[in-house]
């Protein structure tokens, strides 16, 4: 059977810390895109602090992953819940819930993938 790709090791923290870096961002620079405090990223980064659904979902948002992603690092989502989610998600979803490609990489894909739909109409 084939890994779930939203689950990872790691705490939730390590995970956002990851995704972060991976996008290029300085933690100053996902609060301001996520509207929420320095010190309070800083402190759900270094698992502290355990964030609502609503923030994971601007979180999630402003690293361009899947809200879902979050919730299952965050103990919010059951796994056998997000790997039903996963299979119904459409294209641009998947490709925002990659942990693996960068920001820049999913802009990317995103932008093929519109840009062939725009051809075949």
């Amino acid at each position: 059977m084939a890994p779930n790709p939203l689950q990872l090791p790691g705490t939730l923290g390590e995970f956002l810390k990851e995704q972060r870096q991976s996008a290029q961002m300085s933690l100053r620079q996902l609060s301001e895109l996520a509207g929420v405090s320095n010190p309070y990223l800083s402190q759900i980064e270094r698992g502290v602090k355990k964030p609502s659904a609503e923030i994971l979902q601007q979180i999630a948002k402003a690293l361009q992953v899947s809200a879902e992603t979050l919730y299952v690092h965050a103990g919010i989502l059951d796994e056998e819940r997000s790997i039903t989610t996963a299979h119904e998600m459409d294209v641009r979803a998947a490709i925002a819930a990659d942990p693996a490609l960068t920001a820049k990489q999913r802009k990317t894909l995103i932008d093929v993938y519109e840009s062939f739909l725009d051809d075949s109409v």
